[in-house]
């Protein structure tokens, strides 16, 4: 009687009694590698952590908040400058329907447009005329919709002071430095005493910002039988699940990255310029042009538009002089002159900031005996350092994991050095704003997060499970975990913020 080997046995006849890969299973359907040898393999079951931490959030957290808000918008105002400057230039008539000259205003120092018949400038007030060609100063005479009539003290006309209609093509920086009244002179009207010239009084400008929450969404999904499904592969998450139910690690990395994200959109949001106007204006949703998408400011796009922006003295990544620092500190006079900030830097200028620090030592081209104590032999050497002082300003220095983790802007930086972004110069302390929804004043840090939240539904990061494995909602057979959160950054205070390229 014959016997036909069926097609499933795994056994075939050999002439000699040994063991064969043709008598074992093979799970890799490869003759020479993983389970069809007959020897045991050494497993090292728990997964290597080969990247260190993996995730980057946690800056905001070390320089902000976080507030809740029922709204799709968040206003703010801030203070305006207290004194008068403006930007404008000289008009090529410069004699003007007065006998000194005639300049035209066209910005005030915060960079807005000056609206006609409404300047703030008023006949008799004495001003500082002042660009390439030489600086005058003058008392107003007239004041038109958006042009001045002054006339020079000392002299008959601005052309006198070399200030000619050439200076029609250069920017002229006019400030208001106080007024002048002849004896019984009042000052309800112009010097040549025309009832219909009127001084007037001057209003604050209301300066309001805005900025709109964006929903943010991600989910993961795994199938009841994977599930239950076990490994032989240890893993472990940044959460601290550890186990041998891949999904555990599948589950925990979507979880991770999605909290990433939350921190990574309120760095790098942008408005949609076809959608919503930012400065005073409400954001509009809903053009065909961005179908909807209006976006929101993250705090690279409110340091570049309303803030301040340094590429070094000697060029990208120069952070090796204190010629850099001392423009910074020029900047930052010019505007809040707070004294204590935070660097956020990459590695690059972390370092090129401590070799700077360590040259201002006399010993320290030769010796390592820069620091705040004398190193010997016995010690660790400390090559770093965490802050230093320059005139009035403290500056605390720390690493920004964002701009060098190759998956996340470092990445981005190496593709495009040009424009890379190695660090930003964020204000500590608070800011006192006026807050629209409360009626009131509040001191709030520089930047704070606000997110939709009420006593029916908070949005500040919501997680759900759904399906049948686990605590059943549904007849799917898998288990869906959802995520969102709907935020926004307020970055209050931008004129003194510094971001680094």
């Amino acid at each position: 009687m014959a016997i036909t080997n069926g097609p499933l046995l795994n056994s075939v006849p050999a002439p000699v009694a040994q063991a064969l890969s043709s008598n074992y299973i093979d799970f890799t359907a490869t003759a020479t590698a993983g389970w069809a040898q007959q020897y045991l393999p050494d497993l090292m079951e728990k997964e290597a952590e080969v990247f260190g931490p993996r995730t980057i959030s946690g800056f905001l957290s070390q320089v902000g908040a976080e507030e809740a808000m029922t709204s799709d918008q968040v206003i703010w105002s801030e203070q305006g400058r207290l004194h008068l400057s403006f930007k404008g230039h000289v008009e090529s008539n410069a004699g003007g329907t007065a006998s000194g000259g005639q300049i035209e205003l066209e910005v005030d120092i915060d960079g807005r447009a000056v609206t006609s018949g409404q300047l703030p400038i008023r006949v008799n007030d004495t001003i500082i005329v002042a660009n390439s060609e030489g600086v005058a100063r003058c008392i107003v005479e007239a004041v038109g919709n958006t042009i001045i009539d002054v006339q020079p003290y000392g002299e008959a006309s601005l052309n006198a002071l070399n200030i000619s209609t050439t200076g029609g093509s250069q920017t002229t920086t006019i400030l208001v430095y106080g007024s002048e009244y002849g004896k019984g002179m009042s000052y309800l009207t112009a010097g040549d005493g025309a009832a219909t010239d009127t001084r007037g009084s001057n209003e604050p400008q209301f300066t309001t910002f805005t900025n709109k929450p964006i929903i943010l969404k991600d989910y993961y999904e795994v199938s009841g039988s994977d599930a239950s499904r076990v490994g032989w592969v240890e893993v472990a998450a940044e959460s601290g699940q550890s186990g041998y139910l891949w999904y555990l690690k599948a589950e925990a990395d979507t979880r991770a990255r999605f909290n990433d994200y939350l921190e990574m959109a309120m760095l790098e949001g942008e408005l949609n310029v076809a959608n919503s106007t930012i400065d005073g204006s409400a954001l509009v949703a809903g053009s065909a042009a961005g179908a909807g998408n209006v976006g929101t400011e993250g705090l690279f796009a409110a340091i570049t538009s309303r803030g301040n922006l340094t590429s070094g003295v000697t060029g990208v990544n120069a952070a090796t002089d204190l010629a850099e620092f001392d423009a910074i500190l020029a900047e930052f006079d010019k505007q809040g002159a707070i004294e204590e900030n935070m660097l956020f830097v990459n590695r690059a200028t972390s370092l090129a900031i401590d070799d700077m620090l360590a040259s201002m030592n006399s010993y320290g081209a030769g010796g390592t005996s820069y620091g705040v104590f004398d190193n010997s032999e016995d010690m660790a050497l400390n090559l770093g350092f965490s802050g230093f002082r320059r005139g009035s300003y403290d500056f605390y220095k720390s690493d920004f994991r964002y701009l060098n983790d190759l998956a996340t802007r470092g990445g981005i930086n190496d593709a495009n050095a040009a424009n890379a972004i190695r660090g930003v110069i964020i204000p500590a302390g608070t800011s006192t704003v006026y807050d629209q929804a409360l009626g009131k004043n509040l001191k709030r840090p520089f930047l704070h997060v606000r997110y939709r939240a009420s006593q029916t539904d908070d949005r500040k990061m919501k997680s759900w499970v759904t399906g049948s494995v686990g605590a059943a909602t549904s007849a799917l057979d898998a288990m869906q975990l959802h995520m969102l959160s709907e935020r926004c950054l307020v970055t209050q205070g931008a004129n003194n913020f510094m971001l680094m390229q």
